[in-house]
């Protein structure tokens, strides 16, 4: 069985940090590759201590504000 979560990557300072938004898990690495299949390791390592669940769909979009 395959899950596809959502997934964020942010850029700070020399890492790149994802973040799996369905489940709260990070991972980093110093390329975008690298965060990913760090990531993709830990959530494998949640999956065996907890029942997956199959994430909902969302849009995620940016919003301008004037400040």
């Amino acid at each position: 069985m395959s899950i596809k979560y959502n997934v964020i990557i942010q850029k700070e300072e020399d890492w790149y940090v994802a973040k799996c938004l369905d489940n709260n898990v990070a991972s980093q690495g110093k390329t975008i590759e690298e965060a990913l299949k760090n990531l993709k390791e830990a959530i494998e390592l949640y999956n065996e201590s907890e029942e997956p669940v199959k994430p909902k769909e969302i849009f995620i979009t940016t919003l301008e504000v004037a400040i």
